[in-house]
C-alpha cells in the first residue's frame, strides 16, 4: 500500500488535558528548549532527534522537515501541549511502513517535569486513534529500552503486547551494544476488542 495521496488532516487533536498538533515554525524556541534541557536523558532513545536539534536555528529546519514529512506521509510528528496554560510538554511521532500489513512505529517523549502525570498515556491513546482511525493502519509498534520502565508501562496500559525479543545482528551489536530493544505491538483487531 503506498502512502496516502493526500496528507491527513492536520487539525489539532484534543484529549481531556492535552492538545496534540503538528509543529508550526514559531514552535522552534520551545522545541529546542525542551530538547536542550532533556538532552542527556533523550539521547539513548532519540539520538537522531537530539542531534538534529543542536540549536534553535537547527530546530527551525527540523520543524520544517516535519511539515514536509507530514505532507508526503514519511513521518507524522505531533507536539504535545497542556490545554490549560498551553505549556509545551513533548511530542509523539508516528513513522509509517507503507508495505502490507501497514504499520506505524510510535515514539514519544516528555520533558522530565511532565513525566509521571499520565500525559504520555493520554497522548499515546490519541496517537492510537490517529493511526487506526485516520491513517487506517493494521498495527502499531513501540520500541522501548528495558531500562525505561515508564515507557513500557505506558505501552502496556494501552494494550500493546510484548513481542519475542530478537537477537540483534552482530554488526548492529557492535554499533548499538548488546542491550536488547523491546518491541510492543497493538493490532487493529486487538484494539477493537478493548
Amino acid at each position: 500500500m503506498p502512502a496516502p495521496a493526500a496528507a491527513p488532516n492536520s487539525a489539532p487533536r484534543l484529549t481531556a488535558r492535552l492538545l496534540l498538533r503538528p509543529y508550526a515554525p514559531d514552535d522552534a524556541a520551545e522545541f529546542f528548549a525542551l530538547i536542550a534541557a532533556n538532552r542527556l536523558r533523550l539521547r539513548p532513545s532519540f539520538p537522531a532527534r537530539e542531534a538534529a536539534a543542536s540549536s534553535e536555528s537547527a530546530s527551525v529546519g527540523l520543524l520544517a522537515q516535519f511539515g514536509r514529512d507530514w505532507r508526503t506521509g514519511r513521518l507524522y510528528v505531533l507536539g504535545i501541549w497542556h490545554r490549560t496554560g498551553g505549556r509545551y510538554l513533548g511530542d509523539i511521532s508516528l513513522k509509517p511502513n507503507w508495505h502490507a500489513p501497514v504499520s506505524l512505529e510510535i515514539g514519544y517523549y516528555l520533558a522530565a517535569e511532565a513525566e509521571g502525570q499520565g500525559y504520555a498515556r493520554e497522548a499515546l491513546a490519541a496517537a492510537v486513534a490517529f493511526g487506526f482511525d485516520t491513517l487506517g493502519v493494521a498495527r502499531l509498534i513501540i520500541r522501548c529500552l528495558p531500562e525505561n520502565p515508564r515507557s513500557i508501562a505506558v505501552a502496556e496500559a494501552l494494550g500493546f503486547q510484548l513481542l519475542p525479543v530478537r537477537a540483534r545482528p552482530a554488526w548492529l551489536r557492535r554499533v548499538l551494544g548488546t542491550t536488547p530493544v523491546l518491541h510492543y505491538i497493538l493490532r487493529r483487531e486487538e484494539q477493537a476488542q478493548t
